[in-house]
């Protein structure tokens, strides 16, 4: 009550940060008459003059206000548009590193030049964050034009670039990329051989776009760079074909996670079904031999039961395409991880391609908290506030709109069933198509869409059907569907990035239209022609009550409710919004109150009736809550198991960074072989104990096979008070002075030498580590069964594992270097490779969706080779030296000479 009457008389925290602001947009507006008279050549010149002052010591904050109306003076000439005073509120609002939430329609592309401009002037360079890679080229050639008017640079990241090509996009002012693009780049930076191979600078400052769908909806998804493995398609089959002779007796299915597991009775006739087929070691399913046995057991189960054709992914072309669930749209080239994307190839029969191995990762709340500052700009994101500051430490400030929302949001109907509701909705669409009020229906599954498509032909209506099979024409579609009588079916609107303008859109019809129209004033007559037509029908359309939006259900997030809503009512035009549910949606079916509700709609509703309720609505609003903090739990726990290895990899890639830098290694090498010695001797003759229990046999071998050559152990141990130390150090100096010989031929090439094995085997190390942290994360929840928490295990295990992996790293470079024999080429000759195309991924941890940013990347595989030195298979550069067939190979692969450029003889 209190706190009522306070916002009453004061405003609400949101409303008083808006007011402040208002006092800087009243500053802006008086410089626009100073601003107005310059001329083109004056107005550019001010980025020069506000370079200038910001060397002298003036801060961004002083030049805001004169830099904001310098931008608005900029697009006026060069785009026609002026940014309105709420726009200046929400370029102050992105400025201070916190969330705009505008409404659509409100211009957020153009909000984005005031603050990208003002911290582009600092030369640090500004990324603008788009979640596709159509918007980042539309934005970057659409706000481009202000940024080039004013003398700043601006590049473009999409798939496909070159690297040179991406470096001198990451250094121009200004740069527009995807979200998965910048992630990418980065883990591949961090897996390159040296410095000038790298493509990012350092982190300055990002504008997300569509903050929520990146930062939220995405976040549940760690960003991973793979390598292949091994070929088991022949086992996929197999497992499949014994999952398909299952039965819901058989398993649990959990449809909120997706995850399903086998019941007693399913066991056993598992067990019996996979002895006949000779794929069982032992008796029991579960003993350790058939670990790879089951868990392809557990991903056929998933592919056959959890994921539904044309829901889940379509099969196209002979292949699986997933569909992404928060877009809707084809993801080409994308694939599940841990064995489910060639578990669903072997349900649908189509060719199975092999898995992969993580050789990189990050999650997009690790990548984006290393930006010193971050903002973001969206329709929706008020309802997601506590995450974006306990995650991101953005706040979210509302923005008013320029002209007050006219759009009228209807209460829900509720159904029995499906049926009904699809038939009243077909109904009320072909009574709105014939007032001539277009109509946007929203579904959330390409199976729902063609369903609602069916009804609506019965009708006799005429309609377009936006989804995953049809995102080729996505941006034309959504682009008429606010002409007269339009009916459009999508089924997700998030990241569409086209405004829906009521009569239609002039640019894409006279694509449409008259693109084999040759220039002249024939084109210039039907261009006029058409700007009439579309003005006489926005008339037509907003007296028959502008866009209509329906939606089919529910979806889990209100935000994804609030975006499809959103796309009516646009800068002051009418509007109407109205959702249909009913008890079969997924949301009320698993989420929603079971018994009093179902009881009640079905004994109190007749076949075809509807009912409509604020209590029912509520009720919808309390599952939706429940779901949105499920995901946030879900994706709290990502980032807290990411935030353990975020530690390691920031000390890794610091490590690599600072390899590359060097000119010479020669301490860091000392430093590994002396550790490496030091720790060898100890482990044979333990700190305490007596001569004659020192394991001298054990310590002679282990010295010969790292360091490359027989020290006179037994002679030593012979002599009278001899210590632990006196050993090791006489190792060390044995070891230090056989690689001053072999270094003594070509210093400079060795130096080139050490750089390469080292990162070689970093890399290799970190490789494999990350493969034990993900086994590690699989199992270390079972260890809640002995009361322990599985967060504060896993951080005591990877702590230990990644101790134990820089052991590992410092053995490897001093075997490696200490048994090599290496000839020395012409040091001109000496290149460093450049790194493969890995297939990059985007996998949920719960649904497994994949949105990555490489596709086609299956056919691109390739492992990361040792830098500098020829491939195994070509003639080998190391015969007549005597090698062992079973000594590393001296090429620094870390692989037996055997099998690696022995291979070749």
């Amino acid at each position: 009550m209190i706190g009522a009457i306070a916002k009453a008389l004061f405003g609400s925290s949101n409303d008083r940060i808006v007011k402040n602001h208002e006092k800087t947009a009243r500053l802006i507006a008086a410089y626009e008459p100073t601003i107005e008279a310059l001329t083109d050549e004056e107005l550019a010149a001010q980025t020069a003059k506000f370079r200038r002052l910001l060397e002298e010591g003036k801060t961004l904050d002083d030049l805001l206000p004169e830099a904001f109306a310098t931008v608005r003076e900029a697009s006026k000439r060069v785009l026609g548009m002026r940014h309105f005073d709420v726009q200046m509120i929400g370029g102050m609002v992105l400025h201070n590193g916190e969330i705009a939430e505008m409404r659509t329609g409100e211009g957020k592309t153009l909000v984005a030049t005031l603050a990208v401009y003002l911290n582009a002037l600092e030369g640090k360079g500004v990324h603008v964050v788009t979640v596709n890679d159509y918007l980042a080229r539309r934005d970057a050639e659409w706000m481009g034009q202000v940024y080039k008017f004013l003398g700043l640079t601006v590049g473009i990241i999409v798939p496909n670039l070159s690297e040179p090509e991406r470096r001198a996009a990451y250094e121009a002012d200004i740069t527009y990329a995807t979200n998965n693009e910048l992630g990418f780049d980065y883990l591949r930076d961090n897996m390159k051989q040296d410095r000038g191979q790298m493509v990012h600078r350092p982190f300055n400052y990002a504008i997300v776009d569509e903050v929520d769908s990146i930062l939220i909806d995405e976040a549940r998804t760690p960003l991973i760079i793979s390598g292949p493995t091994d070929d088991k398609s022949e086992m996929y089959v197999q497992v499949d074909a014994i999952v398909k002779q299952l039965v819901p007796e058989d398993y649990d299915a959990d449809e909120k996670t997706k995850n399903i597991t086998l019941t007693e009775d399913g066991v056993e006739k598992v067990e019996r079904m996979f002895e006949a087929a000779g794929m069982l070691e032992g008796s029991n399913l579960y003993d350790v031999e058939n670990t790879q046995v089951v868990h392809h057991l557990g991903e056929a189960l998933r592919a056959n039961v959890m994921f539904k054709r044309d829901i889940d992914y379509i099969v196209k072309d002979g292949k699986v395409v997933i569909i992404d669930e928060f877009t809707g749209r084809m993801m080409d080239g994308r694939r599940w991880s841990n064995g489910l994307h060639q578990a669903v190839e072997a349900k649908e029969g189509v060719q199975i391609e092999p898995e992969n191995q993580t050789m990189a990762s990050i999650t997009f709340q690790n990548y984006f908290r290393m930006y010193p500052k971050i903002s973001g700009m969206t329709g929706t994101a008020a309802t997601e506030a506590p995450e974006f500051w306990d995650i991101y430490k953005m706040s979210v400030v509302t923005i008013p709109t320029n002209v007050p929302v006219q759009r009228v949001d209807e209460e829900d109907e509720f159904y029995k069933n499906t049926a009904d509701k699809f038939q009243a909705i077909a109904k009320l669409i072909a009574e709105k198509s014939r007032s001539g009020q277009p109509v946007l229906v929203g579904t959330v599954s390409i199976e729902k869409s063609e369903l609602l498509s069916e009804f609506l032909r019965q009708e006799g209506v005429e309609h377009a059907v936006l989804n995953a099979r049809f995102h080729e024409r996505e941006a034309h579609i959504v682009a008429q569907a606010g002409r007269l009588g339009a009916v459009t079916i999508a089924t997700n609107m998030a990241g569409r990035g086209t405004d829906i303008q009521l009569g239609g859109n002039v640019e894409f019809r006279v694509e449409d239209e008259l693109s084999g129209m040759a220039e002249g004033p024939e084109r210039d007559a039907a261009i006029e022609a058409i700007k009439a037509e579309v003005a006489a029908e926005k008339a037509q359309v907003l007296a028959a009550g502008g866009l209509c939006v329906i939606g089919t259900e529910r979806h889990e997030s209100r935000r994804i409710d609030n975006q499809l809503r959103g796309r009516s009512g646009r800068q002051g035009d009418p509007g109407l919004s109205k959702f249909y549910l009913c008890l079969e949606d997924d949301l009320l079916r698993i989420f929603g109150p079971d018994t009093l509700f179902s009881r009640m709609m079905n004994s109190n509703l007749a076949d075809g009736e509807a009912i409509g309720s604020k209590w029912l609505s509520k009720a919808i609003e309390t599952a939706q809550k429940k779901v949105e903090a499920r995901n946030y739990d879900v994706r709290k726990q990502v980032v807290e198991y990411d935030d353990v290895m975020n530690d390691q990899r920031k000390v890794i890639y610091e490590q690599r960074a600072d390899i590359m830098d060097a000119d010479a290694l020669d301490d860091v090498v000392v430093d590994m072989r002396h550790d490496t010695i030091n720790a060898m001797v100890g482990d044979a003759c333990p700190p305490g104990s007596y001569p004659e229990q020192w394991d001298v046999q054990g310590l002679a071998a282990r010295s010969a096979d790292l360091l490359g050559f027989e020290a006179p152990l037994a002679d030593w141990m012979a002599e009278d008070g001899v210590e632990p130390d006196m050993i090791a150090q006489r190792l060390v100096e044995a070891a230090d002075t056989r690689m001053a010989e072999k270094s003594a031929d070509n210093p400079d090439l060795w130096r080139q030498v050490e750089k390469s094995v080292l990162l070689d085997r970093l890399d290799h190390h970190w490789k494999e580590h990350l493969a034990t942290l993900d086994a590690l994360r699989q199992v270390v929840f079972l260890r809640a069964y002995a009361q322990k928490t599985p967060i504060n295990e896993y951080k005591q295990e990877a702590f230990s594992l990644f101790e134990r992996m820089l052991d590992g790293i410092r053995e490897d470079v001093t075997r490696i270097l200490m048994t090599s024999e290496i000839r020395f080429p012409d040091p001109a000759a000496f290149e460093l490779p450049d790194l493969p195309d890995f297939l990059t991924s985007h996998i949920d941890p719960l649904t497994g969706v994949d949105d990555a940013s490489t596709p086609g990347a299956a056919a691109m595989m390739g492992a990361l080779g040792s830098a500098g030195f020829a491939a195994a298979g070509q003639a080998d550069p190391y015969a007549g030296q005597g090698l062992s067939r079973n000594a590393p190979c001296p090429c620094g692969s870390g692989e037996k000479y055997k099998h690696c450029h022995g291979s070749a003889g």
